[in-house]
């Protein structure tokens, strides 16, 4: 017989375990979306950010960024004394002599090394070649003054001390070897004006040969040089040489004279920037 409306209903709860699994899914769906939710606007400001940097220029090539080498000098190890430079390399030459130096402190130091390395050079042994130096490198007001000093200088007696004659010329078959190589230069009381600069050398003096009297051999010294700016270039007005400082020589086999002219006329010699 059919049930009557008016009968009590009953309800029937079943076993946790076996309840349906619908309500779970909804709840673990919240989480899901959430994430990928956030994920999306994390992505998206990554893009808006690459897309805003995008056509900077790198501060480390901007007009105002430092060169290379000041960056190099800012990174230097300390103790190890000023680090090499050069911001405007020069690019000229007068008779085989670099020209052209900036109106600066580095571009008074760079003139230095350079004159160092020609007043140090096999050509100051020739009068022809050392009145052309002089007159490249040499203040004019100056230029008389300092050829007389070298001339005295690089007398005869001086060049036979040197086992050469007069002009510099070697015995037969023999080389003269006379090369100043700057190790690293020092300025004292810069102005715009004029300037001194020291100049620690190495250099390589003597005769390559079987039978020579005077081998090649090196020699530490400092050279200071007094510049002024004439024109549009540093200019030398006067120099002095000390000895040293000379390092302790190391324990090395020195070499035939047959090195050391193939090294002399194979391996040229260097422009000097600071």
């Amino acid at each position: 017989m059919p049930l009557s409306d008016d009968q009590p209903h009953t309800r029937t709860r079943l076993p946790v375990g076996e309840q349906p699994s619908s309500q779970m899914s909804a709840r673990q769906a919240r989480p899901l979306r959430t994430l990928l939710t956030v994920l999306v606007v994390v992505t998206l400001l990554v893009l808006a950010i690459s897309i805003a940097n995008r056509g900077k220029p790198d501060p480390g090539t901007t007009a105002t960024g430092r060169s290379a080498d000041r960056a190099a000098a800012a990174t230097a190890t300390s103790g190890a004394g000023p680090a090499p430079s050069g911001d405007q390399p020069v690019t000229a030459t007068v008779n085989g002599i670099a020209a052209g130096f900036p109106h600066t402190d580095q571009g008074a130091q760079s003139a230095a090394a350079n004159y160092a390395v020609a007043i140090g050079s096999a050509d100051m042994f020739r009068t022809d070649s050392r009145h052309t130096i002089v007159t490249t490198i040499a203040d004019p007001a100056a230029a008389q003054t300092l050829q007389s000093r070298l001339d005295q200088g690089f007398s005869p007696e001086t060049a036979a001390k040197f086992g050469v004659d007069a002009q510099g010329q070697a015995p037969k078959g023999m080389t003269f070897v006379s090369r100043t190589v700057p190790v690293g230069t020092k300025s004292r009381g810069y102005t715009s004006e004029d300037t001194k600069v020291e100049v620690w050398c190495t250099g390589l003096f003597g005769i390559a040969g079987e039978r020579s009297v005077r081998p090649v051999s090196e020699e530490w010294f400092t050279l200071t040089l007094s510049l002024r700016w004439v024109g549009e270039d540093w200019k030398l007005t006067d120099y002095s040489r000390t000895s040293g400082p000379a390092p302790v020589p190391p324990d090395q086999q020195a070499a035939t004279s047959e090195e050391i002219t193939g090294a002399v006329e194979q391996f040229g010699g260097f422009r000097y920037a600071r």
